[in-house]
C-alpha cells in the first residue's frame, strides 16, 4: 500500500503538477477566467429575474398568492424580461470586455482600450445589421465561443502591433487619454480589415456567419460536455489537482465555463418557451451537488470532525464548519490535512464522483429539477441548488442525499486516520515518559 501511494505521489509530482501549474498560469486561461468573473454579477442578477418571471407554481394552481404572481408575470412579461435581456441576454458583451481587459493587462496594454477593442471585434462578426436592426441572436450563450476567440485575437493584434512599434505616437505633452485613443487607431483598423472580410467570406461560402459556423463546428463538443463521462472527468481532474496542492477548481471551471454558459442560455430559452430543458451539467450542478462545502464535498466531513476523538481534528472541525456552509473549505483541506494525505485520498476523490452519478441519474430519470439560474458559488448547497432550479424542492432532497452519502464514505477513512493519529500520540507520550525516566536514572 505504501509503495502504491509513493508511486501515485511520484506520478502527480512529476507529470500532473507541472502540467497543471503551466495550465493555471497560462495567459489565455487566466483571461477567460477573469472575463467570466467580471460578467458574473450581471449574469446572477439576470438569472434571478428569470426565476422571478417564471415562478415555481403550476399553471392551473388555485392558490391566491401563486395565481396573482403568475397573472402579474404573464401581464407584464415584456417589461419584466428587460433586465434579463440586458444582462443574461447580452452576456457576451461583459465576457468579451472582461477577457480583453484581462489579457491586455497581462500584455501591459491599456485594459480599457483592449476591452473595448475586444467588444468591437465581437460585434463586428456576431451582430449583423440588416433592415435598420442589429441581430441579437448571438449576443447570449450562442456567441460565447466567438466572444472568446475574437477577444483573444483582437488583443493579440493590439499587443503585436505595439511590440513592433506599429502605432501612432504623439508628443509627451499630449494628454494620456488622447494619446491612448490615437495608439489604438491602427489596431482597430487591422481588426476591422481582417475580421469583417473573413466574416463575409465565410458567409458567402457556407451561408453562416462566424458565430453560427463556430457553434456548428463545436456542436459535438458542446453535446459531449453535457454527458456523464465529461462530468466525471472534470471532477476527477479537479480532485487530483487539489490533492497535489493546486487550485483545481480554477483550472476546471476556466475550461468548462464557456460550455456551462452556452448550456445555461439554452436552458433559459427553453424555460421561456415552455419547452423541456435540454442540459444537465451547468455551474449550479457543479457547485451545489459536487462541491457541497467546497471541493471534495467536505461539509459532512466537517460535521464528523466536530465529534472526532483527536483533539487536533476537533479543532479543525470547529474552525472549518462555518466557512464550509459557504463552500470555503481551505481550513479543512490544509488543516486536517486532506492535501497529500493518503488516508483521505480515496474518499476525497470518490465522494464527488459518486454524487455526480447520483445527481445525473436522478436528473435523467426526471426526479431532479434542472438548473436554469446562475447562483453565487458561496450559496449554501440546499438553498443554492433550489435557487438554481427555479426554487424546486427536489434539489434540496438531492443535496441531503449527497451529504448523507458523503458522510458514509468519509466515516471509515476518518476513523482509520484517527486511529493512526492516536497511535502516534500514544507513541510520543511513551517516548516522552521513557526519556523522563532515563533522565531520572542518570541523575
Amino acid at each position: 500500500m505504501s509503495s502504491l501511494y509513493q508511486s501515485m505521489v511520484a506520478v502527480i509530482e512529476q507529470s500532473i503538477t507541472p502540467l497543471a501549474g503551466k495550465l493555471g498560469q497560462q495567459k489565455y486561461v487566466i483571461a477567460i477566467r477573469d472575463g467570466f468573473t467580471a460578467a458574473l454579477p450581471f449574469m446572477i442578477i439576470g438569472s434571478f429575474m428569470l426565476v422571478f418571471i417564471f415562478p415555481p407554481f403550476s399553471a392551473d394552481t388555485t392558490n391566491s398568492f401563486a395565481r396573482g404572481w403568475l397573472d402579474f408575470s404573464a401581464t407584464y412579461r415584456e417589461q419584466l424580461m428587460l433586465p434579463f435581456n440586458l444582462s443574461m441576454g447580452v452576456m457576451t458583451f461583459f465576457i468579451s470586455v472582461g477577457i480583453g481587459a484581462s489579457l491586455g493587462r497581462q500584455f501591459n496594454l491599456d485594459p480599457v482600450m483592449s476591452g473595448l477593442l475586444a467588444f468591437m471585434a465581437f460585434l463586428l462578426v456576431a451582430a449583423p445589421y440588416a433592415d435598420g436592426k442589429i441581430s441579437t441572436q448571438y449576443l447570449s450563450g450562442q456567441g460565447i465561443f466567438t466572444a472568446l476567440i475574437t477577444a483573444i485575437y483582437s488583443t493579440r493584434i493590439y499587443a503585436w502591433l505595439k511590440q513592433n512599434n506599429v502605432t501612432i505616437r504623439l508628443p509627451k505633452e499630449v494628454p494620456t487619454g488622447v494619446a491612448r485613443s490615437f495608439e489604438i487607431l491602427i489596431p482597430v483598423l487591422v481588426v476591422i480589415a481582417t475580421l469583417h472580410p473573413l466574416n463575409l467570406f465565410i458567409e458567402a461560402q457556407t451561408g453562416m456567419i462566424i458565430p453560427q459556423a463556430i457553434m456548428h463546428l463545436l456542436e459535438p463538443l458542446v453535446s459531449a460536455s453535457d454527458s456523464l463521462p465529461a462530468i466525471l472527468l472534470s471532477v476527477l481532474l479537479c480532485q487530483i489537482f487539489w490533492f497535489a496542492g493546486i487550485h483545481g477548481s480554477l483550472i476546471v471551471t476556466g475550461i468548462m465555463n464557456p460550455f456551462w454558459m452556452a448550456n445555461l442560455s439554452a436552458n433559459q430559452a427553453a424555460l421561456a418557451a415552455g419547452a423541456a430543458l435540454p442540459h444537465v451539467y451547468l455551474q449550479g450542478f457543479w457547485d451545489h451537488y459536487l462541491l457541497i462545502g467546497g471541493v471534495g464535498s467536505t461539509l459532512p466531513l466537517a460535521f464528523l470532525l466536530l465529534r472526532s476523538r483527536v483533539a487536533h481534528l476537533r479543532t479543525i472541525g470547529k474552525m472549518g464548519i462555518v466557512p464550509s456552509f459557504f463552500n470555503i473549505n481551505e481550513p479543512i483541506l490544509f488543516g486536517a490535512p486532506i492535501i497529500m494525505n493518503p488516508m483521505l485520498f480515496i474518499p476525497f476523490v470518490c465522494v464527488p464522483l459518486v454524487n455526480a452519478v447520483l445527481a445525473y441519474s436522478a436528473t435523467k430519470l426526471g426526479w431532479l429539477a434542472q438548473v436554469v439560474s446562475l447562483t453565487p458559488w458561496t450559496t449554501p448547497a440546499p438553498i443554492g441548488a433550489s435557487w438554481a432550479a427555479n426554487w424546486a424542492l427536489s434539489p434540496v432532497v438531492m443535496c441531503f442525499i449527497c451529504m448523507a452519502m458523503s458522510a458514509l464514505m468519509y466515516l471509515p477513512f476518518l476513523r482509520a486516520y484517527e486511529r493512526s493519529l492516536l497511535k502516534t500520540e500514544e507513541q510520543k507520550a511513551q517516548d516522552a515518559v521513557s526519556v523522563a525516566n532515563a533522565a531520572r536514572s542518570n541523575s
